[in-house]
């Protein structure tokens, strides 16, 4: 698999990491919500991260989207 369909993956399980992290806060029943917006402040972080990167890749030519085959 190619370095960049790795990191892809990479920061979308950071995503999905962080966005556990602020339901655990927010579950955790203390109250404590500046750690709840952190975490889903660096979640929208690596969310225009990934965007960005996706971008950058296509247009570089490291990915390159394809169509479904006729007859679809």
């Amino acid at each position: 698999m190619d370095t960049i369909k790795i990191l892809i993956v990479v920061v979308l399980v950071a995503i999905v990491a962080s966005l556990g992290n602020a339901l655990f806060h927010l579950s955790s029943g203390k109250g404590d919500s500046r750690k709840m917006a952190h975490a889903l402040t660096f979640r929208v972080g690596l969310s225009v991260a990934l965007f960005l990167l996706l971008m950058a890749a296509w247009y570089l030519g490291y990915i390159s989207p394809h169509s479904l085959p006729p007859g679809r």
